[in-house]
């Protein structure tokens, strides 16, 4: 039996960034709400973390707060999490997410491949026009980069 691969690229957001920390302060500041509040969502968001069960299965609950006041309501699960090299969580609130976050030990420096893979094309679309989550991923990566080195 042949398997077909589905050719999934028109739905995908992909971001690959060195970070100026080691692995294990990057790993602290996505896997601890106390800090991950700290820089998650696009430049001008505060978030609340009502819940964050970093186990498979665990839930993940935030609220993103907007410059205009509008409170975005996150949930996610918590797919599977390999300490210090991988987290994966599903987002079961729209836009359904499948994020794999990736992180490197490359020493005092991190390399961290975020990769979201959407529904489908349509929703990638109109999440990508309407909520510019391709700008938001990069301001959400470059306020991690900025968070850890206040670490250091």
């Amino acid at each position: 039996m042949e398997t077909k691969k589905t050719d999934t690229s028109d739905r995908e957001l992909l971001i690959t960034r060195k970070l100026n920390a080691p692995v294990e302060l990057v790993w602290e500041a996505w896997t601890n709400p106390e800090h991950i509040a700290n820089w998650w969502g696009p430049n001008g968001f505060t978030t609340t973390i009502s819940k964050m069960d970093m186990q498979h299965g665990g839930e993940w609950n935030l609220v993103m707060h907007g410059p205009d006041g509008t409170d975005y309501d996150n949930k996610s699960l918590f797919k599977e999490i390999v300490p210090l090299k991988k987290i994966v969580y599903e987002h079961v609130t729209y836009p359904w997410i499948l994020a794999t976050i990736e992180f490197e030990d490359l020493g005092e420096q991190t390399l961290l491949k975020w990769h979201m893979l959407f529904e489908s094309k349509e929703v990638f679309l109109d999440v990508v026009k309407t909520y510019k989550a391709d700008k938001g991923l990069e301001q959400n990566i470059a306020k991690l980069d900025v968070y850890v080195g206040k670490l250091k």
